[in-house]
C-alpha cells in the first residue's frame, strides 16, 4: 500500500493532497493492485446500473404513454444529478475527505433502482432517475482519488484500469436490459438493485483501505513546483482540456447513439449486423482507452494528447466516404486512436491542480462527459432535418480541436 497522504491544517477543512507522496517513494511501492481493480469494478457495476436509465425509456414510454418531451425531462433529472453536481461534491470532498462517501452514494442508486422498478407515477419515475444520478455523482470525483492514490507513481495506468471498467459497464447496460428488463418488465429493475448492494460492499472495503491515507494533522502546506505554470496558464489548460475533452466525447456519442442509423440507412445492412459493428467500435474504444494511460505514463501526457485527437483526423474524414468493410475497419482505428487521449487529460488536469482533485475529476468526469452528451442530443435534431450522413461528414471535423494542445503548458518533470 502506498506511504499515507497528510491532509494540511486543523482536522481535513483544507485541500487534500494527493500528491504528497513522493514520485520515488510511490514507485518503490507500486500500484494498490487490489484497490485499483476494486475501484475499477466498482467503476463497471456504476455505469452499467447508469447506463440501464437510458435503455429502460421504450418500457416507460409504453407503459405510461410519455412523450419525448417527458423522456428529456428523466433524462434532464438524471444528467443533473450525474453530471453538474460532482464538480460539487468533488469540491466538498477537496476540504474534508469522506473516505465512506462512495458508499453511501451507491446506496443511493440502490434506492434509485428499487424505487424505479416500483414506480407508477411520474414524478416517482423523475425523483428515482435523480437518486440513481446522485450515487454516479458521488462515485466518481472521490474514486479518481482514490484511483491516482492507489497508483504507486504510475498515474496514467491507474487512470486507465479505472476507465477500463467504466467503458464494460456503459456497454453492459443496454445487454441486461435487452435480455432481463424487456421480458420480464419494469419489476425486473430491481433485480439491478443488487448490483448496487454488491457495489456497496466493494467500497466499503475501499473505504476501510482509504481512511488511514487521510491523516489529520498540522503540516506545512506543499508548496507550488518552481517550474509549475502561472495560475493564468493554468485556467487557460484547463480550458483547453475540456474543449478535448468534449470533442472526443461528442465525436465518440456520435458514433455510439448513431451508428448503428447509419449504417442502415447508408448501406442497408440489418439491425443485428449494425449492432455488430457497433460493438467493435465500442470494444476498440475500451482498449483505447485502457492503453492511452500508460503511454502517457512513458513518453508525457502533451505528446499523447497531440496524437490520440489530432491523429484520428485523417481517418474521421475519411469515414463518410468509405464502404462498409473500410468503415468497420476505419471505426477501430477510431476508437483505437480517440480514446487513448481520456486518461491523459484528466491526469494532466490532476496535476494543473494538485490540492483540487475531486472538484477537477467532477469536472471532467460531470460536466465535459454531460456536455457531450447534450451535444450529442444536439446532432440527432441536425440529423431530423438534414441527414444522418451529413452528421457524420460534420463530426468528422471534431479532431480538428485537437489543434488547440498547442496552448497547453510544459509540466514540471515529475508530473509528467
Amino acid at each position: 500500500m502506498n506511504k499515507p497522504v497528510v491532509v494540511s491544517e486543523e482536522t481535513l477543512t483544507e485541500p487534500v493532497v494527493a500528491s504528497d507522496v513522493s514520485p520515488a517513494a510511490a514507485k518503490a511501492a507500486g500500484p494498490a493492485y487490489i484497490v485499483l481493480a476494486g475501484i475499477s469494478f466498482s467503476h463497471f457495476l456504476n455505469d452499467t446500473m447508469q447506463s440501464l436509465i437510458a435503455s429502460v425509456y421504450p418500457i416507460l414510454k409504453d407503459t405510461y404513454a410519455l412523450d419525448f418531451a417527458q423522456i428529456g425531462m428523466i433524462t434532464l433529472a438524471f444528467q443533473f444529478t450525474a453530471s453538474l453536481l460532482q464538480p460539487v461534491v468533488g469540491h466538498y470532498t477537496d476540504k474534508k475527505a469522506q473516505p465512506y462517501s462512495l458508499a453511501i452514494g451507491m446506496a443511493s442508486t440502490f434506492f434509485g433502482l428499487l424505487l424505479l422498478s416500483a414506480a407508477h407515477q411520474y414524478l416517482v419515475i423523475l425523483v428515482a432517475a435523480a437518486l440513481v444520478g446522485l450515487g454516479s455523482a458521488v462515485f466518481h470525483p472521490e474514486s479518481a482519488r482514490i484511483a491516482r492514490l492507489a497508483s504507486g507513481g504510475r498515474y496514467g495506468f491507474a487512470q486507465s484500469v479505472f476507465q477500463l471498467g467504466g467503458s464494460f459497464g456503459t456497454s453492459m447496460g443496454p445487454v441486461l436490459a435487452a435480455l432481463i428488463v424487456v421480458p420480464f418488465g419494469q419489476g425486473s429493475i430491481a433485480w439491478f438493485s443488487s448490483i448496487a448492494f454488491l457495489a456497496i460492499l466493494v467500497l466499503w472495503r475501499i473505504g476501510r483501505w482509504y481512511a488511514p491515507q487521510i491523516k489529520a494533522k498540522k503540516t506545512a502546506m506543499v508548496q507550488a513546483h518552481p517550474d509549475a505554470p502561472s495560475s493564468r496558464r493554468v485556467a487557460l489548460a484547463l480550458a483547453v482540456l475540456v474543449a478535448l475533452l468534449f470533442s472526443k466525447q461528442l465525436y465518440v456519442s456520435s458514433l455510439s447513439s448513431y451508428y448503428i442509423f447509419y449504417l442502415i440507412d447508408r448501406f442497408d445492412v440489418s439491425t443485428q449486423a449494425a449492432q455488430l459493428y457497433l460493438f467493435i467500435f465500442l470494444a476498440a474504444n475500451a482498449v483505447g482507452a485502457f492503453v492511452g494511460g500508460p503511454l502517457g505514463d512513458r513518453f508525457g501526457r502533451k505528446i499523447v494528447i497531440w496524437i490520440s485527437i489530432l491523429g484520428a483526423l485523417p481517418f474521421t474524414l475519411a469515414l463518410p466516404y468509405a464502404g462498409l468493410v473500410a468503415s468497420a475497419v476505419l471505426s477501430v482505428v477510431i476508437g483505437l486512436i480517440i480514446s487513448s487521449t481520456t486518461s491523459s487529460i484528466i491526469v494532466f488536469a490532476q496535476e494543473l491542480v494538485p490540492h483540487r482533485f475531486g472538484m477537477i475529476s467532477g469536472v471532467f468526469f460531470g460536466v465535459a462527459f454531460g456536455i457531450g452528451g447534450l451535444g450529442a442530443a444536439v446532432l440527432g435534431k441536425v440529423a431530423d432535418h438534414t441527414s444522418i450522413e451529413f452528421v457524420y461528414q460534420v463530426c468528422a471535423y471534431l479532431p480538428a480541436i485537437g489543434l488547440l494542445a498547442v496552448f497547453l503548458p510544459k509540466l514540471p518533470r515529475h508530473a509528467r
